[in-house]
């Protein structure tokens, strides 16, 4: 009889958070275990910065918009991008996010499956002038099964970001 397939542990960090200030829009808390790069700049997008996770291969891309009354087309395309994975995907649960102490308010799509590019995507906005939108990759392709606890860590991490994100 074959052996069943086996995984890697994978040792998850504690919990520490540091701040990350856009200088310009916002600011939130991110992971000590993760660092954010500034993408390359393109013409209009000047604040798109990358969530790195070197101890995972994880990258969290995050960009800004403002809003002037382009909301509804943020909003769809966040979430046809999220629904791009539905081929691959077995669910998407959703997560709605309120916090009404920061005016923030958005979702989260959380996407399951074996092989879904991007696991976890969001938008977080104040409804009037700002929309940030945020999705997880991974430098290798995912078994989401296996890496089923570096997910949900990330998850949290993420919930943590929208929980301290902070307009200017």
């Amino acid at each position: 009889m074959p052996k069943p397939k086996g995984y890697l542990r994978i040792d998850l960090p504690e919990r520490a958070y540091q701040p990350f200030d856009s200088a310009q829009h916002f600011r939130f808390d991110y992971s000590a275990f993760a660092r954010v790069d500034r993408a390359d700049q393109k013409a209009g997008h000047d604040d798109w910065y990358t969530i790195v996770y070197p101890q995972f291969k994880a990258e969290v891309y995050v960009s800004y918009k403002a809003v002037d009354k382009n909301l509804p087309v943020f909003l769809e395309d966040a979430r046809t991008l999220a629904l791009t994975h539905l081929p691959k995907a077995s669910g998407i649960a959703d997560s709605i996010v309120i916090v009404p102490e920061n005016k923030v308010y958005g979702n989260f799509y959380f996407i399951q499956g074996k092989g879904v590019a991007s696991p976890i995507q969001f938008y977080l906005t104040d409804s009037v002038h700002h929309f940030v939108r945020g999705a997880l990759y991974f430098g290798f392709r995912p078994e989401n099964d296996s890496i089923a606890p570096v997910i949900h860590f990330l998850k949290d991490d993420l919930r943590h970001l929208a929980g301290s994100l902070e307009w200017k």
